[in-house]
């Protein structure tokens, strides 16, 4: 006598979820880095204009969270099972607020929107961030595009492109996440100084410089 097809339906529902587990694959671990180098001093509050230090931008390549490597000249690849925890563009908004903050030069430093008035506007983007096996050891290559701007008129006040290139300790993603710690905490320090000396300088719409 034949079953009906109804009392198969349970049966034939649970073997396919039984397979179904056994089947799918485990997911690789990936590891997660940071960029978080130790910047040396501390704030100092200063007597010039405010600054406002806006999200960073991610260039081509660098606008995600994937690790980025050359093998070749203009060959871009990417770790498989190591990643940024966050955009670096991202991670390097704190570390320009902590540079700037450093300089003594601002009498504030912010990321928090609206950007302050009578102050200044910080733009970036980084436009590279590779690990570069071209030649050994390897080494991390890091460039940044900086526009500061007075923040009420949106006038720029001056452009500036920073590259920092630090040796890899290994070539690994280990070695090249060190090396970009260290390639970024030179690019803050230098982003800072810079913004120091164009804040200086600057003068108003009546032609009166910042305070000093």
């Amino acid at each position: 006598m034949r079953r009906p097809i109804s009392h198969l339906l349970p049966t034939v529902a649970a073997g396919l979820v039984l397979g179904a587990c056994v089947s799918l694959p485990r997911p690789e671990p990936v590891d997660l880095f940071t960029i978080d180098p130790r910047l040396e001093g501390r704030p100092v509050a200063g007597t010039g204009p405010a600054i406002f230090v806006a999200a960073p931008r991610g260039g081509p390549g660098a606008e995600g969270s994937r690790m980025a490597y050359a093998r070749r000249p203009n060959e871009l690849a990417y770790y498989a099972r190591s990643q940024w925890a966050e955009p670096p563009a991202r991670m390097l908004r704190p570390l320009l607020v902590g540079a700037l903050e450093r300089t003594g030069r601002f009498q504030a430093v912010t990321d928090v929107a609206p950007a302050p008035a009578g102050g200044l506007r910080l733009d970036s983007e980084v436009v590279r961030l590779r690990q570069e096996f071209t030649e050994r050891p390897s080494r991390v290559r890091l460039t940044l595009r900086l526009e500061l701007a007075d923040a009420a008129s949106r006038r720029v006040v001056g452009t500036r492109e920073i590259e920092t290139v630090e040796i890899a300790p290994s070539d690994d993603a280990p070695g090249g996440v060190a090396a970009a710690n260290a390639a970024a905490r030179r690019a803050v320090v230098e982003a800072a100084t810079w913004c120091a000396s164009v804040a200086g300088a600057v003068r108003g719409p009546d032609g009166s410089r910042a305070p000093e």
